[in-house]
């Protein structure tokens, strides 16, 4: 008698679990110091991305901090220097808001004081209404923005966008009133978002 279908759909999912849920392999400091090296040849990290990654495959967590410590008297790891790298790039080759780059910036586990001062630092002399206005260009390029916001569904959509791009409410709706035929659509975003939630 031959196993039938579902009994073959089971056994490799049991197989697929029981290989996925293997552990890695613990590393000592030497491979862990490796593996950091290899880490951050692909890409920077912060320290507190690295942290994450090395006490994943670390047999001893002290292990983790004496590498650390070694990356950082080595060059190769800082926190200053990342964050400002990236606060610069988000800025100059994607035209993202303050906001979104400092969010990112936690998300990459630096430190919330330092992602701080080093965006406030990156945008200091930053327009943001010509930085949405460039934005918009670029995410809809294409399409005359007047015609194409006269729409209140795509000003909304707009307005999202540029709220997750990292702009701030007031300077997003001052630029999308400059296009917006229904002005008082926008006043009512405005008016939602200043409203303390319940």
């Amino acid at each position: 008698m031959f196993p039938t279908l579902s009994t073959i759909a089971v056994c490799n999912l049991l197989v697929s679990m029981l290989v996925t849920q293997r552990k890695p392999k613990t590393l000592h400091p030497d491979q862990l110091l490796n593996l950091a090296l290899r880490a951050l040849g692909g890409r920077a990290h912060s320290t507190g991305e690295l942290r994450d990654k090395l006490r994943k495959r670390a047999a001893a967590p002290e292990d983790v901090d004496a590498v650390l410590a070694k990356l950082k008297q080595a060059g190769y790891l800082d926190d200053q220097r990342f964050a400002e790298h990236y606060a610069a790039a988000r800025l100059e080759n994607q035209g993202l808001g303050k906001m979104r780059v400092l969010r990112d910036l936690r998300q990459r586990r630096v430190a919330g004081k330092l992602a701080e001062q080093v965006t406030e630092r990156a945008y200091q002399d930053t327009n943001e209404p010509e930085l949405i206005q460039a934005f918009l260009k670029r995410k809809y390029r294409g399409k005359q923005l007047r015609i194409f916001f006269a729409d209140e569904k795509n000003l909304a959509a707009a307005y999202r966008r540029l709220r997750y791009a990292g702009f701030s409410s007031g300077a997003s709706i001052k630029v999308l009133k400059q296009y917006a035929n229904q002005a008082e659509a926008l006043d009512g975003i405005e008016a939602e978002e200043s409203e303390p939630e319940s």
